[in-house]
């Protein structure tokens, strides 16, 4: 019989109660199933399947299995384990797809997002969706569809340009005026989006035309097309058939630009291969359609496993296979996948594809003649982005090994962090924190804060005294476990490993402040008062002649602003002045915004939040009725009329010299 848990043993580790781990273990099936890891705020860190549970689930807690650091230290988090038990693998399968597509774990990450391939998204949650070119997939509702990624973007930018030429679709994600329609309505490149010329339920119709191209089915649209054409042409409808043709050749330009044929062209298939070294593997994924070659898809794995060993090509191979058509819609998998080598699952993944796509899918390994040949070329494919990635880490290895000369420090940084401070003279000051981890943005890592200092204000600035008011926030923390006795040197050497997870994992090999000798001044300063001065390596980058300082130097390093280690500097306070920006533009654009609404008598902070949460934008309020603004829950008719009428004050005039003119109501009677 198990024992009840103890009040707050729940947001302790499971790893640090010996006893309440192995009720948690007992209490795991021998049965298929997933498996869900949670911490100790209840997020879900990890979502598995096995064959049978308790075996799987007990890996995780045994010293003996050798797991790699990122494993490790998802296991130090769990506090909790679920599982949800089903009658076979397949469904375990199916049901860890949905899971992960739901919930999205941060240690399910196997795919990097890699932020060189580019998305194409369809909001397909809006009323008149939008079709645009993203790099970011998350925080969007589950019924938008991405598609992707691309590794050409420049054929994708193409694409889409072309697609809109050929169908009438939204040009602008805002309209251009607020009554009428713009130009593009006037030449049939828009449908008339923004005042409702088209019904929502013929633009979704327009935009799964368009989701086909996307989806590499041409052949399918073009014979789609034809038939609407000679109904049209049977109805003696010769303008609707005379749109549909033009659709129909300048889908035959976007085919022509985008495909390459490739030898059979009865069967549509996907053709996967990767190519590896010791740290990662470069996977591609070709999608030929009537065999042609519509797209080209690029992905980055893990090519280490959870215990140190190289992973196998049919393993990864596996993964990406899962991962990617757990994304895609039905209709985009092809009815034959050829794999570079064999899946350790071959057949579960084969029915498992076959039930998504309603028909059967085959996976094959070529071995011989043109399907043997297209692995090849893949393969070669994937070779050419494996380099690239090479090259991009070794070019990454070299600046930081250049920028430890410069700074004359022990070893590369690899943790460096730049700050940097943006306001229009006082005004909505705020800083910005960035972190470069070898040589790379790490943007998981990234802070911003709002200035509190009551003496930086609207007419009065102070950039010192506001980057030393961030390092004093930044690291106050590690000047009280100093303060406390703690081994600064041993809290330092625990910060540099990824299984540390006592909150002081932040310690940065360097900091570099956007500024001149001003600026550094004033940080070394804050830091004296944290008792961190000796600690921590600062240097600043002084904008006009890029030149570097170091504290208690007057004049600035030795240095070439093109060699390695400036550049990489450069590139860090570029990405501290550009996230800087974007957060104060942020926040001076809401002040604008509430200031406005709160010019509006009777409306308070509460009802201007109520009305930008309803609205989404004060455009948005400007454009909408009484009637529109009194469904804003605590908004009733009368505000809702003050509302209006503050942005309305010429029809109000209007109203009133109606009222006070006689002359003017008889005349409006008369007519």
């Amino acid at each position: 019989m198990s024992l009840p848990d103890a009040p707050g043993d729940a947001a302790r580790p499971l790893l640090q109660q010996p006893e309440r781990l192995k009720r948690r273990l007992r209490d795991v099936p021998v049965e298929p199933g997933c498996y869900l890891m949670r911490d100790a705020e209840d997020r879900i860190l990890y979502i598995g399947k096995a064959k049978v549970l308790r075996n799987r689930v007990r890996s995780y807690f045994q010293s003996s299995q050798g797991h790699s650091p990122r494993i490790s230290l998802m296991v130090r988090q769990v506090c909790e384990i679920e599982f949800i038990v089903t009658d076979n693998e397949a469904e375990a399968l199916a049901l860890e797809s949905n899971l992960i597509k739901s919930h999205q774990p941060h240690f399910n990450v196997l795919l990097k997002d890699d932020k060189k391939y580019p998305y194409l998204c369809i909001t397909w949650s809006e009323t008149y969706p939008r079709i645009f070119i993203t790099r970011r997939r998350r925080q969007r509702s589950p019924l938008d569809r991405f598609y992707g990624p691309y590794v050409d973007v420049g054929l994708l930018r193409r694409t889409l340009a072309v697609v809109k030429r050929v169908f009438p679709l939204r040009q602008r994600p805002q309209p251009l005026y607020k009554d009428r329609t713009c130009l593009n309505y006037a030449i049939a490149r828009c449908p008339g989006v923004c005042q409702e010329k088209i019904s929502s339920e013929d633009y979704h119709h327009t935009l799964r035309q368009v989701a086909m191209v996307f989806q590499g089915r041409n052949e399918d649209l073009l014979a789609l097309l034809r038939e609407q054409m000679d109904r049209y042409a049977e109805r003696l409808d010769f303008e609707s058939a005379a749109r549909v043709r033009d659709q129909l050749q300048g889908l035959d330009t976007l085919t022509a630009d985008q495909k390459m044929s490739l030898g059979d062209s009865s069967v549509s298939r996907d053709v996967l291969a990767l190519a590896a070294d010791g740290r990662i593997a470069a996977v591609q994924l070709f999608q030929m359609r009537a065999g042609k070659l519509v797209g080209r898809l690029g992905f980055t794995a893990d090519a280490v496993g959870m215990d140190g060993t190289p992973v196998e090509v049919g393993r990864i191979l596996q993964r990406v296979v899962e991962e990617h058509y757990s994304q895609v819609e039905s209709v985009e998998i092809p009815p034959e996948v050829l794999l570079q080598e064999g899946l350790p699952q071959q057949e579960l993944i084969e029915a498992w594809l076959g039930e998504r796509r309603g028909r059967r899918v085959r996976l094959a390994v070529p071995q011989r003649q043109q399907k043997a040949d297209l692995i090849e070329l893949v393969e070669r494919n994937a070779a050419y982005e494996l380099q690239r990635a090479q090259r991009a880490s070794e070019q990454n290895l070299l600046a930081t090994e250049d920028l430890a000369q410069l700074l004359d420090l022990d070893q590369p940084p690899r943790r460096i962090e730049g700050y940097d401070i943006s306001h229009i003279q006082g005004s909505d000051a705020v800083a910005s924190q960035v972190v470069f981890i070898d040589a790379l943005p790490a943007k998981q890592h990234y802070r911003k804060y709002r200035i509190q200092s009551s003496s930086i204000r609207a007419g009065h600035s102070d950039d010192f005294m506001a980057m030393a008011e961030i390092m004093r926030r930044r690291f106050r923390r590690w000047s009280q476990a100093k303060a406390a006795g703690g081994d600064l040197g041993e809290l330092r050497r625990a910060a540099g490993s990824a299984l540390h997870t006592n909150g002081l994992n932040d310690w940065p090999d360097l900091v570099m402040i956007d500024g001149g000798k001003g600026q550094l001044s004033a940080v070394m300063e804050a830091l004296r008062e944290l008792n961190l001065h000796e600690d921590l390596v600062v240097c600043s980058l002084a904008k006009q002649r890029e030149e570097v300082f170091l504290p208690g130097n007057s004049k600035p390093l030795e240095s070439e602003p093109d060699q390695l280690g400036v550049a990489l500097l450069r590139r860090l306070r570029d990405e501290a002045h550009r996230f800087a920006l974007s957060y104060h533009r942020q926040q001076r654009g809401e002040r604008m915004k509430r200031s406005r609404l709160s010019d509006i008598p009777g409306l308070g902070p509460k009802r201007v939040k109520d009305l930008l949460a309803h609205f989404r934008s004060v455009e948005a309020i400007q454009l909408a009725s009484p009637d529109q603004i009194a469904q804003v829950a605590g908004v009733g008719p009368a505000l809702a009329r003050q509302v209006w009428e503050y942005f309305h004050p010429q029809d109000q005039d209007t109203a009133v010299s109606a009222d006070q003119d006689p002359s003017l109501e008889l005349a409006g009677g008369a007519g």
